[in-house]
């Protein structure tokens, strides 16, 4: 590889690895519309495994932004990315796969008095661990997601 492919290599991974830490930030703080940003026109997202719908991915925001309501708390560590490019002779393509490994927890409505405004004080936390499955297509507006699949290994409910 000439210096050019491996710094263009590096680049396309930097902004891939910031695709998918811009998806766990928009779950996370409800922005459905930056979600819908991150997805190629006819992408898709697949959370059927962890018991919900698969479709495109802007209807399955809809379905993620109700959903979530139960959930005022929330946060995605993403971690374990394996990055893969396409890869042309030598040369980086327009498309890549990334596997990482995920753990979700989130604290379920309460009813108590909760920190901030969320009001989940003695409120139950819900865990969810497993894999996730981007695909990756380069656009115009860079990275974008062409699918998105949940593989969801387990989960756990606290007190």
């Amino acid at each position: 590889m000439t210096q050019r492919v491996d710094l263009a290599t590096v680049m396309d991974r930097l902004a891939i690895d910031e695709v998918v830490s811009g998806y766990a930030v928009a779950v996370d703080d409800g922005d459905w519309a930056a979600y819908r940003a991150l997805f190629t026109p006819d992408g898709r997202a697949d959370y059927s495994s962890a018991g919900g719908v698969e479709g495109p991915a802007r209807q399955v925001a809809d379905w993620l932004a109700e959903t979530m309501r139960m959930f005022p708390v929330r946060q995605h560590l993403i971690v374990n990315r394996l990055i893969r490019l396409e890869d042309l002779g030598g040369s980086p393509g327009d498309s890549a796969e990334v596997r990482a490994d995920f753990v979700n927890p989130m604290r379920l409505t309460g009813t108590g008095t909760g920190a901030g405004t969320d009001d989940v004080g003695g409120a139950p936390n819900f865990f969810a661990a497993g894999r996730y499955t981007f695909a990756l297509a380069r656009t115009r507006e860079g990275w974008r997601f062409s699918r998105v699949t949940v593989h969801e290994k387990w989960r756990h409910l606290s007190s």
